[in-house]
């Protein structure tokens, strides 16, 4: 495998582990901007346990996504007394704190960022995505996954109900925290380099609109916006200049065309996301269409038992 298509799959994987951090959040009815936050934590807490302990990848990668779980649930307990845009402000300030911490300790690398003893190829970070996702699939099918589906829906109904919504959404808040933190981590040894710049503010939009556009209501939601928008990019990035040639081709142009310019793509992906929201604003994957498509496949082995 070339190292071109490593690359991409190691940053899918790292995308999609991310995706379902912040799916787990907004799932439950809270919409985290601060997942660039939890993702540095991650990422900087295992280059340090890596450079400073003699500790394997895998124990250093485990403790970066255990510190950036705890500190996730000690700060879902002031961040879910505020609701609305105030959750989304609270979010994003912890995002910025991070940062400026960050950017601000010398220890930590600075503004100039920090090395990263050891590197992870593809493979480890492709099968904990995997893991991930099966993980995420099977919590959203017990109780706990019920809850929060409730909750997304309906809070004052679920409270009604019984059901404990402060503990469910520090719960998901917390194991959401936890994966976007092993994000960071894979993200960390990936690399071989981490820096604050890395982890911006447009890191947490982005992944906010993997989680949206897919869709909040069925875990296939995240892996299908984050697969959307790691490899459109990329594909783009082959396709565009074939499309400009083509199209100047049919206007009669018989010398080559210029490539159009780099930016072009993230225009046309901002062009995509605006009339995604604007036709599915409930995201790409919804509930009716899974229990559609269930329905349908069942329906069909049916008729194919009925045959036989």
């Amino acid at each position: 495998m070339s190292g071109y298509m490593a690359g991409i799959i190691s940053i899918l994987a790292i995308n999609v582990i991310f995706a379902y951090g912040i799916f787990l959040s907004v799932a439950s009815g809270q919409l985290n901007l601060g997942g660039a936050g939890f993702q540095a934590l991650g990422a900087y807490a295992a280059a340090m346990i890596s450079a400073n302990y003699d500790l394997p990848l895998f124990a250093a990668m485990l403790a970066g996504m255990v510190i950036a779980g705890l500190i996730g649930v000690a700060l879902a307990f002031p961040i879910l007394r505020t609701k609305g845009v105030y959750l989304v402000l609270a979010t994003f300030a912890f995002a910025e704190v991070v940062a400026g911490v960050i950017i601000n300790t010398e220890f930590l690398g600075g503004a100039m960022g920090l090395s990263v003893p050891g590197y992870v190829d593809w493979q480890p970070p492709a099968i904990a995505a995997v893991l991930v996702c099966l993980f995420v699939f099977y919590l959203m099918s017990t109780r706990f996954g019920l809850a929060m589906r409730a909750i997304h829906d309906d809070e004052d109904v679920s409270d009604l109900m019984g059901v404990s919504i402060r503990n469910v959404k520090v719960v998901a808040f917390g194991v959401g925290a936890a994966l976007a933190g092993l994000s960071g981590a894979f993200y960390a040894f990936s690399f071989g380099f981490v820096e604050v710049q890395s982890f911006n503010a447009l890191v947490s939009i982005y992944v906010l609109l993997y989680v949206l556009l897919g869709g909040t209501q069925t875990p296939w939601g995240p892996l299908v916006g984050a697969a959307f928008f790691t490899l459109l990019p990329e594909l783009l990035r082959e396709l565009l200049p074939a499309i400009t040639q083509g199209v100047a081709n049919i206007f009669g142009a018989t010398a080559d065309v210029a490539p159009p310019d780099e930016s072009w793509r993230f225009v046309i992906l901002g062009v995509l996301a605006v009339v995604m929201m604007a036709v599915r604003p409930e995201g790409v994957v919804t509930r009716t269409m899974v229990e559609r498509l269930r329905f349908r496949r069942n329906r069909n082995k049916s008729l194919e038992e009925v045959a036989q």
